[in-house]
């Protein structure tokens, strides 16, 4: 085999493996992804803000959660900085936790003879499975610093176990 035959050969090997790493790096990412969809509102000043974050960005962010599993109760924990209380919509869908929300976040400062001006717009929905079942008329939620937190009491309904006979 030539010189330039194993170069083309380790490369190749090289970009399959790159490729296989982004697969699964993805695959385990993907639930904590969380698309932002730019929200328009006729008249608003910082139309021109979202459209500029929004051509510069692609619009994916990522909002951090925790999942906590006991006897008596599921907790989902979710980072979601920049927000307030009044922000969120959350839902029992199935066997998800689904939360909802807009992000509207604005901020400037001058630093000598820069004026900076930062701005995030956008629409946020994230799905996370629950381990149980829960009781969703007892539940509470709590946003704290960033941090939402949401308990969620399970169901007692009683599993049976049943015994099968292999014949």
């Amino acid at each position: 085999m030539s010189t330039l035959q194993q170069i083309r050969q380790d490369v190749s090997h090289a970009w399959d493996r790159m490729v296989d790493g982004w697969g699964q790096l993805y695959r385990r990412a993907a639930g904590a992804l969380t698309r932002f969809t730019p929200e328009a509102h006729k008249g608003d000043a910082d139309e021109a803000a979202r459209q500029a974050m929004t051509s510069r960005s692609s619009g994916w962010g990522l909002l951090a959660a925790e999942v906590f599993d006991d006897d008596d109760r599921v907790v989902v924990r979710l980072e979601a900085p920049g927000l307030d209380n009044g922000d969120f919509d959350l839902q029992v869908v199935d066997d998800y936790l689904v939360v909802r929300g807009e992000k509207r976040v604005s901020s400037e400062r001058t630093e000598g003879r820069y004026h900076v001006r930062e701005c995030a717009f956008g629409r946020f929905e994230r799905a996370i499975a629950l381990p149980d079942e829960v009781d969703t008329g007892k539940a509470t939620a709590e946003y704290k610093k960033g941090v939402l937190r949401v308990e969620l009491p399970k169901t007692h309904t009683s599993r049976r176990t049943i015994r099968v006979n292999v014949s």
